[in-house]
């Protein structure tokens, strides 16, 4: 017989994904709520300026991050997730959508 061969999982690999699967689900880094069904790959520091890493987001996290912070502050000052929280737009966004459910859209608005 020629072809992939099927292997069962062993014991440490079956542990592994059960633990997996008993813990919370992960949250948001802008917001801190639980992660719903829709989610986007937010770069911590911009494409445009270089960065490699991403973290999950909300899509209503995501645009409002876009909307008030330029690519350049968020590579030069706000690209750690704690940093980006205290950023005073980003904390008032946080405070208004503790309470929405993980799906919850809303249109989003430019900064001023």
């Amino acid at each position: 017989m020629v072809g992939r061969v099927k292997r069962k999982a062993g014991l440490a690999e079956a542990a592994a994904r059960a633990a997996r699967d008993a813990t919370a689900p992960p949250s948001c880094p802008v917001c801190g709520r639980a992660l719903g069904s829709k989610m986007e790959w937010h770069h911590l520091v911009p494409k445009s300026e270089g960065g490699r890493v991403t973290a999950a987001v909300h899509p209503i996290c995501h645009r409002t991050v876009h909307a008030l912070i330029p690519n350049a502050d968020l590579a030069r000052s706000y690209a750690d997730p704690a940093a980006l929280r205290a950023h005073p737009g980003i904390a008032r966004f946080a405070a208004w959508i503790a309470d929405k459910p993980p799906d919850f859209h809303a249109p989003t608005r430019r900064g001023r």
